[in-house]
């Protein structure tokens, strides 16, 4: 298996003479640019046929509609076309998502992180709030719904849970209702654990087992022993306690959060992709070099295309994150054109570690407006930034935007200039004078982006660029082209 040293060069920047490198690579890169910039088909289109010559496997995830044929045309040129994983409609991939995260630990929280994390990036993109009763009333509803589907059913469906939630005790039902999925799934459970409980009784002997049943607390003792009894016991006090008795509007506020988050996972052509069939791929193939397309552009598949590709990139970000490079060195990239359609509240967390399990995001995104926009809730201007301060080298295309202008001129830094001044004065003579003192200002001014090169015929397919990287020696930043017609 070959080794990847993370001083292995991916680019060789020829107006400084520098070395770009996988260490580099692996510390994250965003790429700002205009519209007809040349960010994805210059510096993007370099880094996306660089990577895959060099070996890496990744994730691609899919705004525009042409961004499959994109992909398909840079493995050709790399010879990595039977690399490739497309999952798309009518295609012939699938990843059942809740069937791998259960064939890990099982973990109901495991679940819930996934769904939950789903759910909040589409929140913050409308501005969420941040009532904390919500978010824990959301949790808990998750929680049980998953508990009584795994105790009833032995495991979890997405039909299953969306039943669940739509068929939920409401005070005053009639006898006739209780025949519902819920009250089905509830007996279930009940027949389980009872079961569980008449064996556990019968291991006892005659002396011990009338002891315990004279002790008051027996049924603590019995949910000791027994820890399926325990979550019946959870399950009993939310669904037909808490739950029962809350106002029409909460319970209503609560309950279309989640079902209507599962009614899109039920819907074509999601549901037969990420939820019902078979899998076929996981996410842990890329670390042996495969480069997984999720081919459902969000201008084509709208919320849900970006939900279920969130969901995706979640679950590998995960995977990737527990994978042993001492076992397996080889770089993973994840390429996201358009990339505020895609952030959630772990990407800064994620990124943090990112380079430790060799991990190469690169972010493509006009300005960062965008940001602000489809990351919404409180702060959203320092959680950007803050965010964007875990990728290391920024790329700078031309761009008519002032704020994402102005952030790359602040942070490219000042630099002091000799600035020299003379005086004349004729008042009964004449004298002069001159005077020399530093002045700071900036090393590029925000202005400069709006001038660069944009490629196309006109520029001879040359796109210009400003790219900041911290580790650089001499300057932090070059100024330099990228070839639109690049093959490696």
């Amino acid at each position: 298996m070959k080794t990847f040293n993370l001083n292995e060069t991916i680019l060789n920047l020829p107006a400084e003479n520098t070395l770009w490198t996988i260490g580099d690579a692996v510390e994250g890169v965003q790429i700002f640019g205009g519209i007809g910039s040349g960010k994805t088909s210059g510096s993007g289109r370099t880094l996306a046929l660089k990577y895959l010559d060099a070996g890496f496997g990744g994730l691609v995830l899919t705004v525009k509609p042409d961004e499959k044929a994109f992909w398909e045309g840079y493995a050709a040129m790399t010879g990595r076309t039977n690399d490739l994983i497309i999952v798309e409609p009518r295609g012939e991939n699938f990843f059942n998502f809740l069937h791998y995260i259960s064939e890990g630990d099982g973990n109901t929280e495991n679940i819930v992180d996934v769904l939950k994390t789903v759910i909040r990036a589409s929140e913050e993109k409308a501005g969420k709030s941040d009532d904390a009763f919500w978010e824990s009333a959301l949790d808990m509803l998750m929680f049980n719904v998953i508990d009584l589907c795994k105790l009833a059913y032995g495991q979890v469906s997405i039909k299953r849970m969306f039943d669940i939630v739509q068929t939920l005790p409401k005070p005053d039902v009639a006898d006739e209702e209780k025949t519902s999925p819920f009250y089905e799934a509830f007996l279930l459970a009940q027949e389980t654990v009872m079961a569980k409980v008449s064996d556990w009784e019968n291991a006892q002997s005659p002396n011990a087992l009338m002891k315990l049943k004279s002790r008051a607390d027996y049924d603590d003792v019995l949910c000791d022993a027994i820890a399926d009894a325990r979550i019946l016991r959870f399950l009993d006090q939310f669904f037909l306690d808490s739950l029962l008795h809350l106002s029409d509007k909460t319970r209503s506020i609560i309950d279309f959060s989640f079902s209507g988050f599962l009614f899109r996972l039920l819907r074509e052509p999601v549901y037969s992709l990420f939820c019902n069939s078979v899998s076929n791929f996981t996410p842990e193939q890329c670390s042996d070099g495969k480069i997984i397309i999720i081919h459902l552009p969000v201008k084509l598949y709208h919320k849900i295309g970006r939900d279920s590709q969130i969901m995706f990139k979640y679950i590998w970000q995960r995977a990737m994150e527990k994978r042993s490079i001492d076992e397996n060195s080889r770089p993973v990239f994840l390429w996201a054109d358009e990339a505020q359609n895609f952030l959630h509240e772990h990407d800064a967390e994620y990124q943090a570690t990112a380079r430790s399990s060799k991990i190469a995001t690169v972010y493509i995104s006009q300005n960062l407006p965008n940001y602000y926009a489809n990351m919404g809730g409180a702060k959203s201007e320092f959680r950007v930034k803050s965010f964007l301060g875990t990728l290391n080298t920024k790329v700078f295309h031309a761009n008519a935007d002032i704020e994402t202008n102005r952030y790359a001129s602040e942070l490219i830094g000042d630099a002091a200039f000799e600035e020299t001044s003379q005086t004349a004065t004729a008042a009964g003579h004449f004298s002069s004078s001159k005077t020399k003192s530093l002045k700071y200002d900036r090393l590029v001014r925000a202005e400069a982006f709006q001038s660069l090169k944009t490629g196309g015929k006109q520029n001879a397919h040359l796109t210009e660029c400003y790219m900041l990287s911290q580790k650089r020696s001499g300057k932090a930043h070059i100024k330099i082209e990228f070839n639109q017609n690049f093959t490696v």
